[in-house]
C-alpha cells in the first residue's frame, strides 16, 4: 500500500516504488491510500460570525472529497503508466490513524510512504505520520525521501 497526499513527496515516494519494485508490485495487489483530514470549521465560524451553516460545511466536506478522489485518480494514473493497476481508498480522519487502520483491515504487507523532509524540531511540534506509522503500522514501513 502506498500512502498519498497532496505533496509532491508522496508522489515521487508512489513513482519510486514503481520504478524500483516494479515486478513486486505488478506480482501483488496494490492500494492506494488517501486520509482527508478532518476539515477544521473554526475559520467558518469567525468568517460567518458565529455557526457556520449546515449547506456551507456540507459544501467545504463534498469539495474535500473531491479533491481527495481527484488525488487517487491521479495516483492511477501514475500506475496505469507503469502498467500497474492500483486500487484506491479514502478515509476521513487522522492521517497517523487511518493509515494504520488501513493497514490492519487490508492485511497489507508492506507500506510505503513518502517523507516531506521535516527536521527535528518540525516533526517533534507537528508529529510526523511517517514516524508514527513506523512505529504503530502492522507491517514493514518502507519510507521514500525525495532527493534535494
Amino acid at each position: 500500500m502506498v500512502a498519498i497526499d497532496e505533496s509532491e513527496c508522496s508522489h515521487y515516494a508512489l513513482r519510486w516504488a514503481l520504478d524500483n519494485l516494479g515486478d513486486t508490485v505488478s506480482a501483488s495487489q496494490l492500494f492506494i491510500f488517501h486520509a482527508q483530514p478532518l476539515p477544521s470549521f473554526a475559520y467558518l465560524s469567525a468568517s460567518t460570525y458565529g455557526a457556520p451553516p449546515a449547506d456551507l460545511i456540507t459544501a467545504v466536506q463534498e469539495n474535500q472529497k473531491k479533491l481527495a478522489l481527484a488525488l487517487l485518480e491521479k495516483a492511477k494514473e501514475i500506475c496505469a503508466n507503469h502498467g500497474v493497476e492500483a486500487e484506491t481508498m479514502t478515509e476521513v480522519g487522522d492521517p497517523k490513524d487511518k493509515i494504520c487502520e488501513a493497514v490492519e483491515k487490508l492485511n497489507i504487507e508492506l507500506l510505503i510512504l513518502g517523507s516531506n523532509g521535516r527536521g527535528a524540531i518540525q516533526r517533534a511540534l507537528l508529529g510526523s505520520v511517517s514516524n508514527h506509522c513506523i512505529h504503530n503500522a502492522n507491517c514493514p514501513v518502507l519510507v521514500v525521501r525525495k532527493p534535494a
